[in-house]
């Protein structure tokens, strides 16, 4: 799997990004928040005018364009990490349960699943983003919501592959309780398909995160955010571009990385996932 360049390439391009968002305070050059009018709108480096103590430039408030990215991708990938934790833990809790206990509680929270799939998922994160407020532990929770149910339906299907099979009776025979049996013996056959589908959902909460802060319902200014970057950035976009292009760039490679690099693991070690049409 390691000797993949379709992984290779993606993951080591994920992990310098992970990298960077955990040293982003000893990375940074400045205080993403501290600016200064004598140097605002400075150019990047390699362009004239341009100050190499800032490599990408100055915003309209003179702070350093690349502390702010920096400082951006550890609030992007911290809203990751967290949405898919809580997003995958109660999505694949509820699935585990639907699959194995069956009947009316399965038709109940699979229809539950069903409705939540229908909705547009920008749509209603950008409905809850104006009711909650912009905060970042709002975000979390938002983003959480809206893809719980793409690990319950997951998690669901793959406890049906399994719910009758041999070492599942002898726990029964056993006399395990359910809960028992669910935790103990299903969950961790059911983890590795799960840990794929959220590598292939990172793109996604990436998007829903810049989105929402483009808006201005994501995390609250001055807090610098890849998507709030790029909204301060429109109103310069002809005479300063890199305000524009420099975060969206970011937002480019991280969410391409991430989904390669989900592709290749999901033709790698769950090729049924990989087959499904829009199953990412």
């Amino acid at each position: 799997m390691f000797r993949n360049p379709a992984i290779v390439i993606p993951g080591a391009v994920s992990l310098f990004m992970v990298c960077v968002a955990l040293l982003a305070p000893a990375l940074a050059p400045f205080d993403p928040l501290a600016g200064s009018l004598e140097t605002r709108l400075l150019p990047p480096a390699w362009e004239a005018n341009g100050d190499m103590a800032h490599l990408l430039g100055t915003d309209r408030m003179g702070r350093d364009v690349l502390s702010r990215l920096i400082h951006g991708a550890k609030i992007s990938l911290s809203v990751v990490a967290l949405a898919l934790l809580i997003a995958g833990s109660i999505g694949s809790a509820l699935g585990i349960v639907a699959g194995y206990v069956g009947g009316l509680t399965e038709a109940l929270l699979m229809r539950l699943v069903d409705l939540a799939l229908s909705l547009p998922i920008i749509l209603i994160a950008l409905l809850f983003g104006v009711v909650f407020g912009p905060d970042f532990g709002n975000i979390v929770i938002i983003i959480s919501l809206v893809l719980w149910s793409q690990f319950a339906r997951m998690a669901r299907s793959e406890t049906l592959k399994i719910k009758n099979s041999e070492f599942i009776d002898l726990a029964r025979t056993a006399g395990l309780h359910p809960i028992a049996i669910m935790i103990r013996h299903i969950a961790p056959n059911v983890a590795g398909p799960l840990i794929v589908l959220a590598t292939l959902q990172v793109g996604t909460v990436i998007i829903i995160e810049a989105s929402l802060s483009f808006l201005g319902v994501g995390v609250p200014p001055p807090t610098p955010a890849w998507g709030s970057m790029i909204a301060e950035g429109r109103s310069y976009i002809v005479s300063e571009p890199w305000l524009c292009v420099i975060p969206g760039l970011a937002i480019l490679v991280t969410v391409l990385a991430m989904n390669m690099l989900g592709d290749a693991l999901a033709e790698t070690l769950n090729p049924e996932l990989a087959r499904r049409p829009g199953g990412h």
